[in-house]
């Protein structure tokens, strides 16, 4: 019997999870004020803090882009980064910060894509999310404009759209098109939905995962992250060998 035999067929509590293996934490909201996130520079140091704290070496923040609420533009964004940078290099925080964007599926995210250079990390990827509320339409077309522009989407929360939970097939075709899935830590401890953690614990279960996100806005989301180290999931996920946080 192997070692995860032993441990999914107990019901013994495991031990922390190191979030450290990860080294890189790419989907976060610490620029203060432009978005949901932090509301205050001491805001955003206590969160870079608890980053820290986890074992994370780097931080790449993405604060909303949405067209009719967060109306944030590179300059925004990479201005704010530049202040965070300075406030936390006084406080002697030694994450490497770096910072790109979620980008919210609507019409204005489609005129970006012919307009303008969308903020990206590592291998260009661009992370961006659609609405919860209902299924996207042309979502395909979204996906193939952003390929041909040399983009690499990554999708973020897959688990928390709950018009796909029964339709995993959606999930599978979106990976077949190239697409990347990002998860949310806190889906594994139910923060969400009892379902956003059953969709999660499945997407895990068959692979699909690539990048694993805080998704942090305020200390509560930390405290969370605390609780998830010990779910089983999670370390599954870590020792799995298919993530690419580290890559960054």
């Amino acid at each position: 019997m192997s070692l995860f035999s032993k441990i999914f067929g107990t019901k013994s509590v495991l031990p922390d999870a190191d979030l450290g293996i990860l080294q890189c934490d790419m989907h976060s909201h610490f620029i203060p004020g432009i978005d949901d996130g932090a509301k205050t520079m001491t805001d955003t140091l206590d969160l870079l803090r608890g980053m820290e704290a986890f074992g994370y070496k780097k931080v790449i923040t993405t604060p909303h882009i949405m067209g009719d609420y967060y109306r944030n533009t590179p300059e925004i964004i990479l201005g704010g980064l530049e202040r965070v940078r300075e406030a936390a290099k006084k406080e002697g925080i030694n994450l490497e910060l770096e910072a790109a964007a979620e980008y919210y599926f609507d019409f204005d995210l489609e005129q970006k894509l012919n307009s303008e250079k969308l903020l990206t990390f590592g291998k260009n990827y661009l992370l961006f999310e659609v609405s919860y509320l209902n299924a996207p339409e042309n979502l395909d077309g979204l996906i193939f404009k952003m390929q041909t522009q040399g983009y690499k989407p990554i999708l973020a929360h897959p688990e928390r759209y709950p018009f796909w939970y029964n339709s995993f097939e959606t999930y599978e075709r979106l990976r077949d098109k190239g697409v990347l899935f990002q998860l949310n830590i806190n889906s594994l401890t139910g923060y969400y939905s009892p379902a956003t953690k059953k969709i999660a614990e499945r997407m895990i279960d068959q692979n699909m995962i690539d990048f694993l996100g805080s998704d942090c806005h305020h200390l509560g989301h930390q405290k969370l992250m605390h609780q998830a180290r010990s779910n089983p999931h999670l370390h599954k996920l870590l020792a799995s060998g298919v993530l690419k946080n580290d890559t960054l």
